[in-house]
C-alpha cells in the first residue's frame, strides 16, 4: 500500500509538473538540458504476452521522450525501499517500451531501449551505486546500466541548490528513523517544523521570484502533505505538527508564538531566516500592488500579521531587511 501511494506521488508530480524533470534528468543522467526542450509523455501501462494469448497488464511509474538535437527516452520508477525483483521488473518494463516502439524493416527488427533510473526512498549503505541488465545474446553480449539515485544522499541545501523540487515531498524519508524520538519530545518536533516551515517559505520565494508556478508550487505542497501523511501514520504528533506545515498553516498560525517558542529553544538563527524570506517574499508581492488580504491569501498567513510586518517595513524603510527583521523579533 505505501509503496504504491510513493509511485502515485512521483507519477503526479512527472506528469503534472513537468518542468520538473530537467534538472532530474540531468542530475540522474548527467545530461545538459536547458529547460526549453520539448517532453513527450507515453503511456504508463504497458501489455506483456504472455502463452495461450493472454496479456499481462504492467504500469510503470513514467515514461517519456526529451526532444533536443535528438529525441531520448527514459523510463523512471520511484522504489521506497530496495527490493531485489526491481532490477528484474525493469528488464521487464524496458523491454516492453522497446518492442512498444519497435520497427521491422528489411527482416530487421529493430528496437530502442530507454535510459532506466529508479529513485530509491531510504537506504544509501544497502542500496548499490549503480544496476546493471547484462543479456547473453547468440550473436554476444550486451550491457546497460540502470542508473540510481539515493534520496538520503541529499541534503535540504543541495536540493534547492540543483533545483531537485521534485524530491522535496520525499524529504520526510530523511527524517523517518527518528520520529519516535519526535513524536515524544516537543523540543526535537519544533526542530522539523521549522526546517519544513523554511522549506514552505522557500517555495513561495521561489514562486515569486517566477523560478516555479503558483501550480507546482501547490502540487508540491499537496504532494508532501500526502507522503507526510501515510509516513507518519504512527506517529500522532508528528503527523499532526508537520501536515499543518506541509498545508501552509504555521503552527498555531502566530508568529509570536513561534517567536518565543524559538528563542527559548536557542534557535533564534532558523526564525531569522524565516522572517528574511517571508520579507522577501512581500517586498516582492508589494511591489506587484497586490493588497494586503491578496497577500495574506496567497501566503496563508492571517491578515494581522501581514499588516504587523507591512508597518514595520514602512517604519524602517522597506529595503531595510536588517532592521525589519530586529524589530520583528522583538
Amino acid at each position: 500500500m505505501g509503496s504504491k501511494i510513493y509511485d502515485d506521488v512521483f507519477r503526479t508530480l512527472v506528469n503534472d509538473c513537468s518542468s520538473l524533470l530537467i534538472p532530474y534528468v540531468n542530475e540522474m543522467f548527467h545530461e545538459n538540458y536547458t529547460g526549453k526542450e520539448k517532453i513527450q509523455f507515453y503511456p504508463n501501462e504497458h501489455f506483456i504476452n504472455w502463452q495461450k494469448g493472454n496479456e499481462k497488464e504492467k504500469i510503470t511509474d513514467t515514461c517519456f521522450g526529451i526532444l533536443s538535437d535528438k529525441l531520448k527516452k527514459y523510463h523512471l520508477e520511484c522504489q521506497s525501499t530496495k527490493d531485489n525483483s526491481m532490477l528484474l521488473r525493469m528488464f521487464e518494463y524496458d523491454t516492453q517500451i522497446a518492442l512498444d516502439n519497435g520497427s521491422i524493416e528489411e527482416n530487421v527488427l529493430t528496437v530502442t531501449f530507454p535510459n532506466s533510473g529508479i529513485l530509491y526512498l531510504r537506504g544509501k549503505r544497502k542500496v548499490p551505486d549503480t544496476l546493471q541488465v547484462c543479456m547473453e545474446t547468440p550473436g554476444g553480449s550486451v550491457t546497460y546500466d540502470v542508473k540510481v539515485m539515493k534520496l538520503q544522499m541529499y541534503r535540504l541545501e543541495e536540493i534547492f541548490e540543483k533545483q531537485l523540487y521534485i524530491l522535496i515531498p520525499f524529504y520526510i524519508f530523511n527524517h523517518e528513523v527518528h520520529f519516535s524520538k519526535y513524536n515524544n519530545n516537543e523540543a526535537k518536533l519544533s526542530e522539523l517544523i521549522d526546517e519544513l516551515n523554511g522549506i514552505r517559505l522557500k517555495l513561495e520565494e521561489l514562486c515569486c521570484e517566477e523560478v516555479i508556478n503558483e501550480f507546482t508550487k501547490r502540487t508540491i505542497l499537496d504532494m508532501s502533505e500526502k507522503v507526510i501523511g501515510y509516513i507518519s501514520k504512527k506517529y500522532r504528533n508528528v503527523r499532526k505538527g508537520v501536515e499543518k506545515i506541509m498545508c501552509g498553516e504555521v503552527l498555531e498560525h502566530q508568529a509570536k508564538t513561534i517567536l518565543n517558542r524559538g528563542i527559548a529553544q536557542g534557535r533564534e538563527e532558523i526564525i531569522r531566516e524565516n522572517y528574511l524570506k517571508q520579507i522577501v517574499i512581500i517586498q516582492k508581492k508589494l511591489k506587484k500592488e497586490k493588497s494586503i488580504q491578496q497577500i495574506a491569501d496567497e501566503l496563508e498567513e492571517q491578515e494581522e500579521n501581514i499588516i504587523r510586518i507591512v508597518d514595520i517595513m514602512q517604519e524602517c524603510g522597506m529595503e531595510n531587511t536588517e532592521e525589519i527583521v530586529n524589530k520583528l523579533m522583538k
